[in-house]
């Protein structure tokens, strides 16, 4: 049987954070769910510097309530470091400007991975930026 790596679960977070639609978030999460593969997605948008804390938030309370990750300081700052991280790559492109697009999160046992996807601009006039990040978290 195949080995599920974290290339695999980043694959699977990104694939999330692309999905155009609730139906199309459904049918990828039951795909990954056949591999034994948690998934959720969540959609944001705002000004970035204000929305940082926002876009966090939106990810571990996702995360929690589909149960990737465990209601305590381990799985919140697990969460929370990743989203960060995958926000620290496109900051420079974000900063003073609008952003709007989806959050991804993949996990399969230890491997925890969060990809945003988004537009980032000011009316029609957007640029496109995708992070990603990877955290390992414990089982149980």
């Amino acid at each position: 049987m195949y080995e599920i790596t974290s290339i695999d679960v980043g694959r699977a977070a990104l694939r999330m954070a692309i999905s155009e639609s609730r139906q199309d978030e459904q049918n990828i999460r039951q795909l990954f769910a056949k591999q034994n593969m948690q998934t959720v997605a969540v959609d944001f948008g705002g000004e970035f510097i204000p929305s940082v804390k926002k876009i966090i938030e939106r990810a571990v309370v996702a995360a929690q309530r589909q149960n990737l990750v465990p209601a305590n300081h381990v799985g919140e700052g697990a969460v929370a470091g990743a989203v960060r991280n995958a926000l620290e790559q496109i900051a420079t492109k974000a900063v003073g400007l609008n952003v709007g697009g989806k959050i991804g999160i993949a996990r399969h046992g230890e491997h925890l991975c969060v990809a945003v996807y988004f537009g980032v601009g000011v009316l029609n006039l957007n640029e496109v930026a995708v992070g990603l990040a990877h955290r390992s978290l414990p089982l149980g």
